[in-house]
């Protein structure tokens, strides 16, 4: 089955994504309490501001990634579809869409498929859908061959 490995490529993509920001959180720390004070008082404090900036952005991304892996986790990609939903495996006329999580272009033996979010707006134009279905996105008709 294709929906379980490519459920399985998408939180190996966030799961990256969530390591990533805190190992840049830990090296923002580090670099931090690294910073002396010196006579040059500024410049330790706009240093530190630097690393405090950069805790912040990444911990804004870490919880990003934490709410890809809550949307994945209520997804049942063993459980079959027959419309166009979250967790939906969806075969139109532009390609195969996996209904998740946006983890772009993903290959599984040979065939590409992208991982899209379902607010994402191919998917919100898919949605409710069933298969033989046709909608019209930025100008093209789209048919639905196949959902699973």
């Amino acid at each position: 089955m294709i929906k379980p490995r490519l459920h399985l490529l998408c939180l190996a993509y966030v799961q990256e994504r969530i390591d990533a920001c805190q190992a840049a959180i830990q090296a923002a720390q580090e670099s931090a309490n690294s910073e002396t004070k010196s006579s040059a008082g500024d410049k330790y404090e706009t240093g530190r501001a630097m690393a405090q900036n950069e805790r912040d952005r990444n911990a804004v991304q870490l919880q990003q990634a934490r709410q890809l892996l809550g949307e994945l986790q209520r997804i049942h990609p063993e459980l079959p579809c027959d419309t166009v939903r979250p967790g939906a495996l969806v075969h139109t006329s532009l390609g195969w869409f996996y209904i998740s999580i946006s983890a772009g272009k993903l290959v599984v033996e040979g065939q590409e498929y992208f991982a899209v979010s379902a607010a994402a707006p191919v998917a919100a134009a898919l949605a409710g859908q069933r298969v033989g279905g046709q909608v019209v996105f930025n100008g093209k008709s789209i048919q639905l061959l196949a959902i699973q």
